[in-house]
């Protein structure tokens, strides 16, 4: 019969150590002294868990600023368009909800993926001759984010680039940082309307290139890409055989006078990722539902970026089955008037916004044509007590009450971002305390005296 010794040295100050001996059929054999581990508490955050940094979360959180006791605060700074109320969603829409709440019948698991029904609707929706769909080119998810992400960890491993506009969301870069993804920053033309400058974008390729970041519309800066533009960068696209990962979560948000095109239906060779969802449009961003419509006319995808959708969707196992229920009807339900009040209103508010801001000395807005945003350029150099924009955020907070987002937060520095949700006598009422700050700081170029707002 085999038999063992294990013995226990240490003194002192030393670690113990088990001295092991191993006796079988009458031989003895030494497997030697190993040092005895002292169980101590050793818990760390995980790299990726470091690696996750959101710069408009770092940036707002380090404005330590009061506002102005004596003014009530009119926030321009989250893009929420339920936050004041005045833009509900529709009655079509809850009565959807509560109805398929009450039936009881999506209290449990669905498919990973969404129900092939609700996918099917979603399809359905989207489908056209340019760009069919079918179910099985559907992947539900928790909302926008969520398909984002998961195109994403589909697309491109570690040590691979994405191509990020700038200024552009800044949930790209959170999410590619923490996955070990570089970022590379392609300019956008204000003085162009926000379009691509293409033959940066197309200078930023190589051979780590994974896919290219559009998001059209835009935020922040509430553009919209004409056609022939959507073509060019298809073209930059095919070139360099670079996958496009398409952010159309304001789809269809477009102003009367401009048309949305989505993307996947200009091109049948560059394999699309189109990422949207119920948030904007729909007025329900809490709701958590999105989607991915999977364009791949060439089989350039293939089977093997599908499988790895399904592989990753089912890390959370799928988005709300309530929404799920009722998406056939939100979708093919709404009214068409509802869509047409909501931006009825967003136009209004950008052009009382941006005519407003275009008289104020030293800021230089740029004329949004959908989404829910406006960019000021803010001339720096007559406003020469600022440092930065985010300093000229700081100080409109504190003296007027007023909160916009500083474009640093969008890699984009001497501009801020406008929601234009709010209603309308706030947007009226932010734009004139916006003009007293800048004439109360206000310096000609020549070092002249400061304007002086009217008393």
């Amino acid at each position: 019969m085999d038999s063992y010794l294990i013995q226990l040295n240490g003194h002192g100050d030393h670690a113990p150590v088990l001295d092991v001996h191993l006796k079988t059929n009458g031989n003895s054999i030494s497997l030697g002294k190993v040092k005895g581990r002292k169980p101590r508490w050793a818990v760390r955050a995980s790299e990726m868990s470091k690696k996750t940094f959101n710069p408009v979360r770092a940036i707002v959180d380090s404005m330590k600023v009061e506002p102005n006791p004596k003014k009530a605060m009119i926030s321009l700074s989250l893009g929420d368009p339920t936050v004041f109320g005045n833009l509900p969603t529709n009655d079509e829409v809850t009565r959807a909800v509560k109805e398929v709440l009450d039936s009881g019948r999506y209290n449990g698991y669905a498919p990973s993926v969404g129900y092939q029904s609700c996918r099917e609707a979603v399809a359905t929706y989207y489908n056209c001759p340019e760009a069919p769909l079918e179910a099985q080119d559907v992947i539900l998810t928790s909302g926008c984010s969520q398909a984002i992400e998961l195109a994403l960890a589909v697309l491109a491993n570690p040590g691979q680039n994405i191509l990020v506009p700038r200024p552009g969301f800044s949930l790209y870069k959170t999410l590619a940082l923490s996955m070990g993804i570089e970022v590379k920053l392609y300019n956008l033309l204000p003085e162009k309307a926000w379009e691509i400058d293409l033959k940066h974008l197309e200078s930023l390729v190589d051979e780590k290139t994974a896919c290219l970041i559009v998001n059209n519309p835009s935020n922040p800066c509430g553009s919209v890409f004409s056609k022939s533009h959507l073509q060019k960068i298809l073209a930059v696209a095919s070139r360099q055989c670079v996958p496009i990962l398409a952010d159309e979560i304001y789809g269809d948000m477009v102003f009367a006078d401009c048309k949305y095109e989505p993307i996947a239906t200009l091109s049948t060779n560059v394999p699309i990722l189109s990422c949207g969802g119920l948030a904007k449009r729909w007025l329900v961003p809490g709701w958590r539902m999105g989607w991915i419509l999977i364009h791949d006319r060439r089989d350039i995808f293939g089977n093997e970026i599908r499988d790895g959708l399904l592989r990753l969707s089912q890390r959370i196992l799928g988005p709300c089955t309530i929404v799920q229920g009722a998406l056939e009807r939100i979708l093919h339900r709404t009214p068409p008037e509802f869509y047409h009040n909501t931006l009825s209103i967003l136009k209004s508010n950008a052009d009382l916004c941006y005519a407003s801001l275009s008289a104020v000395p030293g800021l230089q807005p740029v004329r949004p044509t959908g989404a829910m945003y406006l960019m000021v350029e803010i001339e720096m150099e007559h406003f020469p007590e600022f440092e930065n924009d985010v300093e000229f955020t700081e100080r409109l907070i504190s003296e007027q009450s007023v909160f916009c987002l500083p474009a640093t937060c969008f890699e984009y520095p001497n501009f801020f971002r406008v929601v234009i949700t709010v209603p309308e006598e706030m947007i009226l009422e932010a734009c004139s305390r916006i003009q007293e700050f800048c004439e109360m700081h206000y310096q000609s170029a020549e070092g002249g005296q400061d304007l002086e707002c009217d008393k």
